[in-house]
């Protein structure tokens, strides 16, 4: 279920599959760990976490992409992002998982990649994986360590183009978005410009924000839900952290990408986030029509579309990050894990009443 079809309004014109798999070349695929009940026990469960796998020209693709990332607060991790910063370019797929099993995932992309390619100087290209985390210790036994290699290779391998699942999937299984169940979320935007029809995609990890800040369609939904609470006490923990990625198959120089990668921010904010002082808030944005590769001896050629051109592609950014967090909440159900700690799934026709409420509908 999509926000669009429940009826919640959003600007702007989507793809064919409303997800960043209408990105050409783009393939998407998760790794989801569901297992026991009851009081956590750490090293045993309950386990509620997975992975998340994001390939920008596919699994077969030998050639890196235009790229870049930006922190709107950094209270998190993306590996790779030195790298990126430094060529303006990223080898291999985009990962996503929860904070503690950066390490493993990171690790065990380096290990597939041998499995997967013979040339040397292709498998150097991916000896710096982009592993990005938000924290899923409310309902996951995350200092168990349960993400292993054979998780991050199913994601891998399982990657695929076309409809992308959401929710309660992936690096999403066990996170919550304003304190109701979140998860993975997905949008995208044609955009129409001089130098030609081009489309802008995006996917989240949504793990962020209080209730009393959710909004969605201009409505402060979380002011009027003040119940489906949590009723347990919860961890001692802090942080609520979110990664958003865009993608375009518009040709955009990698400074360019990271002005794309600013706006995200704006749509996280649509939704009612300000990224507390203790959260993740972190983009990665690339390229599909920009591609380079490792051993390229001749002089390397990029096209862009000129700054004058550039702002329906950030309005575009805006408002694919904002319906994929609205999108994250629509599809996760609700899920109870570790010591019981039940986060209710979004409450689909008091959302509504709402909108109509506020005239939205």
């Amino acid at each position: 279920m999509k926000a669009r079809e429940l009826g919640i309004p959003f600007d702007g014109t989507t793809g064919e599959l409303n997800a960043i798999t209408d990105v050409q070349g783009v393939e998407v695929g998760h790794a989801t760990l569901i297992k026991g009940d009851g009081l956590l026990q750490v090293g045993q469960g309950p386990i509620r976490t997975g992975v998340t796998a994001i390939f920008p020209l596919g699994k077969q693709a030998t050639e890196g992409v235009a790229a870049n990332w930006f922190a709107l607060n950094g209270v998190g991790e993306m590996t790779g992002t030195v790298f990126v910063e430094e060529y303006g370019t990223l080898f291999g797929p985009i990962m996503l998982t929860n904070t503690l099993s950066v390490g493993a995932v990171r690790d065990a992309v380096i290990r597939w990649s041998m499995s997967q390619i013979e040339d040397a100087e292709t498998l150097f290209s991916r000896s710096l994986p982009l592993v990005a985390e938000t924290f899923d210790g409310y309902l996951n036994d995350i200092y168990g360590f349960h993400i292993a290699d054979e998780h991050v290779f199913a994601a891998l391998n399982g990657a695929q183009s076309g409809a992308v699942a959401e929710g309660n999937v992936g690096g999403g299984t066990g996170m919550v978005a304003h304190f109701f169940k979140g998860g993975i979320g997905t949008s995208s935007r044609v955009v129409e410009v001089e130098a030609g029809t081009f489309t802008v995609g995006a996917l989240v990890q949504a793990n962020h924000g209080s209730r009393e800040d959710l909004v969605i369609a201009g409505v402060p939904v979380g002011k009027a839900i003040t119940d489906l609470m949590p009723e347990q006490r919860l961890p001692n923990v802090e942080g609520h952290s979110i990664v958003m990625i865009v993608a375009t198959d518009a040709p955009f120089l990698p400074y360019q990408l990271k002005r794309i990668a600013k706006r995200a921010a704006m749509g996280l904010a649509r939704t009612g986030s300000f990224a507390e002082n203790s959260s993740g808030d972190i983009v990665f944005a690339f390229s599909t029509a920009n591609r380079t590769t490792m051993d390229q001896a001749d002089l390397g050629q990029y096209q862009f579309i000129r700054n004058e051109q550039i702002d329906p592609f950030f309005k575009a950014t805006v408002e694919a990050v904002e319906e994929s967090i609205v999108n994250a909440l629509v599809s996760a159900e609700t899920m109870t894990g570790a010591n019981g700690i039940t986060f209710h799934g979004l409450p689909h026709e008091r959302v509504l009443d709402l909108l109509k409420k506020y005239n939205r509908l």
